[in-house]
């Protein structure tokens, strides 16, 4: 053997895959965390250089040396049992996705262990050579040769299977490449190797410089494509730690990847498993069992269409041992381009279950505090509702008596002889005009009724109609009429261009909101001795504003930055905050509205309600007249 076996050519490349594999060890140090991808490639890597430090102390070791030659041949044998066993366990963590190796995956060494034995201890068996000779000729192989041989072959197979499969169930274009590279690396030396088993032609540095190929390709395919990169182990980690559930597919609908989460709510119960088609997992007669899936489906098909995100909300069933539970989702199918080719697509699942339960315990305590204000500013005009009944009532019955005494004279003057016809008829007219007062009492109860009866009811239970702003006006002024006139204020209506407008909606909601900012104006006027308050309505071109001007202190800019906003209020002890916060709530939830403040001019403040102009009509009306006190 020795340098008439290995030409100085061989040599020079040889010494040159020497130092790169040394400066790729050298770089590799400086990465603290390697994954187990990686340390098995350094192991094949450093495997391959100390076989190249043997074949380069053959050439440089004379030929009638024989015990020398014997010890770099045992070395190179050495390394020659590791390196495939070494590419094998590279392909089964690729496929695998293993973090670190099963101990049953150890028997993989066994043979190579064994080929180290009969190599070293071979002056005493003649297991692996019968006849050890520098001439290639002239050396004869013992029975051991076929075990060593045959296993390296089957290791190399196995890789190239792993690989050619693991490409055709995942048809990712990274992946596919990745896996090009690991076959044709994988394939050099087989050829090689089955070619110098069955011709005496060959080098013996045929083989070790097909290994270089092996090297170059997975190096390029663990470390320049990132093998891995898609689901590296400490972001899987992260994932598996986290509520949200992720799943990762192949542009063709192969699941590649998914966390624990979504293996525990979704892929246990819907028979979803890595390797697989996702469409795989849902049968025509399983439609109404797994929505999710075919949502799911539907929405990678649409993204794949428009190479955009596309988001929607699941609901998802999830079985427990005592019953169900039903979660909520936004889920997000995300494409994924890799060099701006599409490679696969990427589902969150994000658990918004808690949200919804928040939201809806927020707006039941929000529909609390509007009961709790609506029944708060019902109690406090109760007081002037009584005062309102009892003068109309206290008119029916001045009426009715004065139509009874008018029934007793008509009965007394039955018998009498100087009553004449026109008498009679003057007595009928008296009771007409008397009857005429009792309809205008009645009605103006009637109205008043009809305004409480609206306020008492629950705004939650509200239908949705149309009313006019005369209407709400009307209401308004029924129910905040005592209050207005103990204050010592009156009220105007500004109405633009005489004009009525037609909300839809429910008025008792309406109805409340003004109310409030009239007792907010009532309380503003009073501190300047009583006055005018104008309630004004008016519309540009988007939306319709109703507002409450008063031209009492106004509100101050600390105040007014925080109104709507949160609970604050001007009154003092006299006030609680809740009233405008509430009415807020109400015109945008009811109305898709806003409220809104600005300084009066002549002094004071104009607070206000605009509503969209789609929920609005107009016609035409009469102008507004001022109401006194």
């Amino acid at each position: 053997m020795g340098a008439k076996m290995i030409s100085d050519f061989s040599a020079a490349i040889f010494l040159t895959a020497l130092i790169a594999i040394i400066l790729f060890f050298i770089w590799s140090f400086k990465v603290k965390r390697l994954q187990l991808i990686h340390k098995f490639y350094l192991m094949l890597a450093g495997s391959y250089g100390l076989c190249v430090i043997a074949l380069l102390g053959m050439k440089l070791t004379k030929p009638d040396n024989t015990l020398a030659l014997m010890f770099w041949d045992a070395w190179t044998n050495t390394m020659g049992a590791l390196m495939p066993v070494f590419c094998l366990c590279i392909a089964l963590i690729f496929v695998k996705g293993w973090e670190q190796m099963p101990r049953k995956s150890m028997w993989l060494f066994f043979i190579p262990l064994l080929t180290i034995l009969v190599v070293w201890t071979n002056p005493l068996h003649h297991l692996h050579y019968r006849v050890f000779s520098t001439i290639r000729s002239e050396i004869v192989f013992g029975p051991y040769i076929a075990v060593t041989g045959l296993y390296s072959w089957l290791c190399q197979l196995v890789s190239l299977t792993l690989m050619i499969n693991f490409a055709l169930h995942n048809k990712s274009r990274l992946y596919m490449l990745q896996c090009l590279m690991f076959t044709i690396g994988c394939l050099c030396p087989l050829t090689v190797s089955v070619v110098a088993t069955v011709t005496s032609t060959l080098s013996i540095t045929a083989t070790p410089l097909s290994f270089i190929v092996t090297i170059v390709l997975n190096g390029i395919a663990i470390y320049q494509l990132h093998i891995l990169d898609i689901r590296p182990i400490a972001m899987q980690r992260v994932l598996d730690w986290i509520s949200d559930c992720y799943l990762v597919l192949s542009e063709s609908g192969v699941v590649i990847s998914y966390n624990k989460p979504f293996e525990k709510i979704l892929a246990s119960g819907y028979g979803i498993t890595e390797s697989r088609y996702l469409s795989d997992c849902v049968k025509k007669e399983d439609v109404y069992k797994k929505t999710a899936i075919y949502n799911l489906l539907t929405a990678v098909s649409s993204c794949q269409e428009s190479g955009s995100t596309i988001t929607y909300e699941q609901a998802i069933t999830i079985d427990f041992g005592e019953g169900t539970r039903k979660n909520y989702y936004v889920v997000d199918v995300t494409p994924l381009y890799i060099r701006e080719i599409l490679s696969g697509f990427v589902a969150i699942f994000k658990d918004v279950t808690q949200l919804k339960k928040s939201m809806q315990q927020l707006q039941d305590s929000q529909a609390r505090m509007m009961e709790q204000e609506r029944l708060a500013s019902l109690g406090q005009m109760i007081g002037g509702l009584a005062h309102n009944l009892k003068t109309p009532i206290m008119s029916i019955s001045g009426c009715i008596s004065a139509v009874e005494n008018l029934v007793e004279e008509c009965r007394d003057s039955l018998e009498d002889p100087d009553v004449t016809a026109d008498d009679y008829r003057e007595i009928y007219g008296e009771m007409e005009e008397w009857f005429e007062k009792v309809r205008e009492s009645s009605s103006y109860m009637s109205d008043i009724i009809t305004a409480i009866k609206g306020q008492a009811a629950s705004v939650s239970t509200s239908d949705e109609v149309t009313f006019t702003t005369e209407e709400l006006i009307k209401r308004s002024m029924l129910l905040m009429r005592h209050e207005l006139m103990s204050s010592g204020c009156s009220v105007a209506t500004e109405i633009e261009d005489g004009r009525i407008y037609v909300i839809r909606g429910d008025i008792n909601n309406l109805v409340q909101v003004l109310n409030n900012l009239l007792s907010n104006a009532i309380y503003a006027q009073k501190q300047v001795g009583g006055g005018t308050i104008t309630i004004g309505v008016k519309k540009d071109e988007e939306v319709l504003k109703i507002f409450v001007r008063d031209t009492g202190p106004g509100i101050s800019a600390r105040v007014r930055e925080r109104l709507f906003k949160e609970m604050v209020t001007s009154k003092g002890i006299y006030g609680t905050g809740l009233g405008l916060y509430i009415s807020d709530a109400v015109v945008r939830g009811k109305f898709g509205g806003t409220m809104w403040t600005e300084d009066n001019p002549a002094g004071g403040a104009v607070v206000g309600v605009s509503i969209p102009q789609s929920e609005v009509q107009e016609e035409n009306i009469t102008k507004g007249e001022t109401v006194g006190k």
